[in-house]
């Protein structure tokens, strides 16, 4: 290890003495450690570790991960400069190891860099894939699936694992609009579906060495790329089954084309004008695996959490639900726009419980200035959602859940509004967010409207264990408990 630590060092005094000629003012932000930089003051909730740094250098913060300069945004304002104002300098992404191994060379969507390949995939994903049409093609498949979480609900009253319900529903969901079928956990690998896209988010959000000290990278001294390589090779060897699964199937009629029909289509004809093959098919296609099934089920879960809660709001939300729609049938999608209340309950939950409380990191591709300060090309820039959610100055009882405060304003989800901004903003803005929040509203819809929610075990509401588990999405630490009523007239 001797060794190690006399390359950092060396690293390190070359660094120093380059920077000693650089008099421009960085942002400001808490000393950091020689080397190291300020990887020790964070712990295991990285985004609450800096809401609080935050608080004492400013909304624009200045830090140093191992050699590589950093800056955290955590304001509306400084995040309106990066993802607005000055959006084309912050439009692209650090290279790192997880992308580089699991997202083939990042030639996916989430970590790919800015340039002409990633303009055309984003452009080729958002008309073929995300748009309004193909969205409402898919309606069918997501009434059948909610149908049938309702039936296995009402089955039997017992205490159920709700998180575990509501994953199952979301991946099935998913599956059949990307895949054309369900997978069951055996499919992709022994551990099962859920615990590797746990993984998977778990590793990519990690501060892996070898992104921040290169020198010392390929000694993975954590592990994480011997995980990643690993999580590599099974994705890998599943997706190549699926694809192949449709060549050998191409020509059978089906009711509505997947997206893995799509793209073999759109890679067959050659309209896509650019380097398109089966590398860049998996790795959109894994995209769309995780982002789907990861965000969309963490945002049910709490948005159902908080409604436990507090019960005075699940029953405003079910008088809602039940005057629009009647205890004579279920939610459907043409009901979601006439639920206004529902609309101010996922935005509210959304604010507190961003599932990417950090984003997804941007990198500088120049020199800039942002309020007087000089940003570093190549700087990893942060724009911390969830501390602008539970910022005082913004919002009156930043730490209540409280729906009512959306009624009557013009703040909504889309990014144009830089205090509410958990699908990002700009041109790295989710673009599946049309897709995420249908599900989001439809599935806590149903689950309210048919169903009376108590707790186990004599619980209260203040009871229930409201814990993170931080990744590139932020879950519930522990599984959401619950006994289900069913409530509607209808067998």
């Amino acid at each position: 290890m001797a060794w190690i630590w006399a390359v950092l060092s060396a690293t390190l005094l070359v660094y120093l003495l380059v920077g000693r000629n650089n008099t421009k003012r960085l942002p400001p932000g808490p000393r950091g450690l020689p080397i190291l930089g300020h990887f020790h003051l964070l712990g295991k909730n990285p985004h609450v570790d800096l809401c609080h740094l935050a608080r004492k250098h400013g909304p624009v913060m200045g830090l140093r991960f191992g050699f590589v300069p950093a800056v955290v945004m955590s304001s509306p304002a400084a995040a309106e400069l990066v993802l607005k104002t000055h959006d084309l300098i912050f439009a692209s992404r650090p290279r790192n190891d997880a992308a580089r191994l699991i997202s083939y060379e990042q030639r996916n969507l989430v970590f790919g860099p800015y340039g002409a390949y990633w303009r055309n995939m984003r452009k080729l994903c958002t008309l073929q894939l995300l748009s309004a049409s193909k969205i409402n093609q898919f309606e069918p498949i997501r009434k059948a699936e909610v149908s049938l979480l309702v039936s296995s609900l009402k089955e039997g009253a017992d205490t159920v694992d709700l998180s575990a319900r509501i994953s199952t529903v979301t991946g099935d969901m998913n599956c059949l609009m990307i895949l054309g079928r369900k997978y069951s956990d055996r499919d992709l690998d022994v551990e099962g579906f859920k615990a590797l896209f746990t993984e998977t988010v778990e590793v990519t959000a990690q501060f892996n060495i070898a992104d921040y000290f290169p020198y010392i990278g390929n000694l993975d001294l954590q592990g994480l790329g011997r995980k990643m390589k690993r999580l590599s090779k099974v994705f890998d060897s599943f997706l190549e089954k699926i694809i192949d699964d449709h060549v050998r199937n191409k020509g059978e009629r089906k009711q509505s084309e997947d997206f893995v029909d799509t793209m073999m289509a759109i890679m067959e004809s050659g309209e896509a004008e650019f380097e398109f093959d089966r590398r860049h098919i998996k790795a959109v296609l894994l995209d769309l695996l995780v982002a789907g099934m990861d965000t969309s089920a963490t945002a049910i879960e709490w948005a159902m959490s908080e409604l436990m809660r507090h019960p005075e709001v699940m029953k405003k939300l079910q008088q809602e639900v039940e005057s629009v729609v009647g205890l004579d049938q279920m939610v459907e999608e043409s009901h979601l726009d006439k639920l206004d209340y529902l609309d101010s309950v996922v935005k509210e939950t959304l604010r507190l419980h961003p599932v990417a409380p950090l984003l997804i990191p941007h990198e500088s591709m120049e020199d800039c200035e942002l309020q007087g300060f000089h940003i570093p090309k190549k700087s990893r820039v942060m724009v911390n959602v969830w501390a602008m959610g539970r910022d005082p100055d913004i919002w009156a009882n930043a730490d209540d859940f409280t729906p009512e405060r959306f009624i009557g304003s013009d703040i909504e989800l889309r990014g144009r509004h830089f205090e509410l901004i958990p699908f990002g903003s700009g041109r790295r803005g989710c673009p599946g967010l049309q897709l995420g929040l249908t599900v989001v509203k439809l599935v806590v819809a149903q689950l309210v409207h048919c169903f009376d929610w108590k707790l186990p075990n004599g619980m209260k509401p203040g009871d229930i264990d409201m814990s993170e588990h931080f990744g590139v999405v932020t879950a519930r630490a522990k599984p959401l408990i619950a006994i289900p009523t069913y409530r509607l007239h209808v067998s």
